[in-house]
């Protein structure tokens, strides 16, 4: 089985035209001045998407206000950016309340499923998506922009995917104008899959654990392309209460993958083949012993089973040539991963 099972591909014609889309829209965003749009609201972001998304659309000159939880820490704000804080819990609704005066639009981001076993999908992912979704409604909010992933159902084994689904039917119910796109797993600076699988690599010194023969298809979206699709979607009244699935240009195998980070942080491991029980019993026991480890037991849920959709929905919906996953890694790149992990083996969340 070849590692690249499926890439989307288009005539030249259309390749140029998302080509001149894509210089387009940047030129858009930098330059169209959005005085007359209302505050964004983003909840989660201070995370990887959500320190892009945040970017963007400061960079196009939209008010934006980030929802940050209360902690000893001080959060990790975008550097640089002109935006709004708020302090509160997603289950506090008079801190929510308070953070929605003056809002039009949410862009709905938390998650704790990065967090593993010390993750609480019942507070975040389930009651305050509730609760946001909730209060939007109440507050007259606009548009209400959920982050979900692939495979979301309430039915699903897995309980990422089902807290994921039971937040989706909340937005539903709420009554307010939803746009809920589930994406595939994500990369690019400071992610939590390829960084993750970085640190991994460099933990053991020869070899590689993968679960069953690594031939599970996944299909990564570079973080820029999903966050371009999040504000297109924003002024596009097609995409009013609909759920898209998003994913990149192309099917590959957890093995490709693994050998192209491989190949950009320059280690030859062997892969060992192993049975996912095995697996998941190590994982739970090492991540009793050290919170910062870098991989978790939802982490191996969404590598049980393929996680893929259509391959043309970013060209065809929203005009958008996603990048490939092997041109994207220059962020693995001189950066000490076996220090990197070491200084986060022992860090709580």
């Amino acid at each position: 089985m070849p590692a690249i099972l499926g890439f989307v591909s288009f005539p030249p014609m259309y390749v140029g035209y998302l080509t001149r889309q894509r210089i387009f829209r940047e030129k858009v965003l930098r330059n169209t001045p959005c005085y007359n749009h209302g505050m964004i609201l983003v909840t989660g972001g201070t995370g990887f998407i959500g320190r892009a998304l945040v970017r963007h659309l400061t960079e196009a000159n939209y008010p934006v206000r980030i929802l940050i939880r209360p902690s000893k820490k001080s959060p990790d704000l975008p550097k640089g950016v002109p935006v709004e804080v708020a302090v509160c819990n997603l289950t506090d609704e008079r801190g929510i309340r308070s953070a929605m005066l003056g809002v039009d639009t949410i862009y709905h981001l938390a998650g704790v499923e990065w967090h593993g076993a010390h993750a609480n999908l019942m507070d975040v992912d389930i009651q305050g998506t509730q609760m946001v979704s909730r209060v939007a409604s109440d507050a007259g909010v606009k548009r209400f922009l959920y982050l979900s992933h692939l495979g979301a159902d309430r039915a699903s084994a897995y309980p990422v995917l089902k807290a994921k689904a039971i937040a989706e039917e909340n937005i539903r119910r709420s009554g307010v104008t939803y746009t809920i796109i589930r994406t595939a797993l994500v990369y690019g600076l400071n992610d939590h899959f390829t960084n993750n699988l970085a640190r991994l690599l460099n933990a053991l010194p020869s070899f590689f654990f993968v679960p069953e023969d690594g031939s599970t298809l996944l299909q990564p979206v570079w973080v820029e392309d999903l966050v371009t699709c999040l504000i297109w979607a924003l002024d596009n009244d097609l995409t009013v209460n609909q759920t898209y699935s998003v994913g990149g240009p192309e099917y590959l195998t957890f093995n490709h993958i693994v050998q192209s980070v491989l190949e950009q942080i320059k280690l030859k491991r062997t892969l060992l083949h192993i049975f996912p029980p095995y697996l998941r019993a190590m994982t739970v026991l090492f991540e009793s012993l050290f919170p910062g480890l870098p991989v978790s037991v939802y982490w191996l849920d969404y590598l049980a089973v393929n996680r893929t959709c259509s391959l043309d929905t970013l060209p065809r919906v929203f005009n958008i040539l996603p990048s490939r996953f092997d041109l994207r890694l220059d962020h693995l790149q001189e950066t000490d991963w076996r220090r990197s992990l070491w200084r986060n083996l022992f860090r709580r969340h």
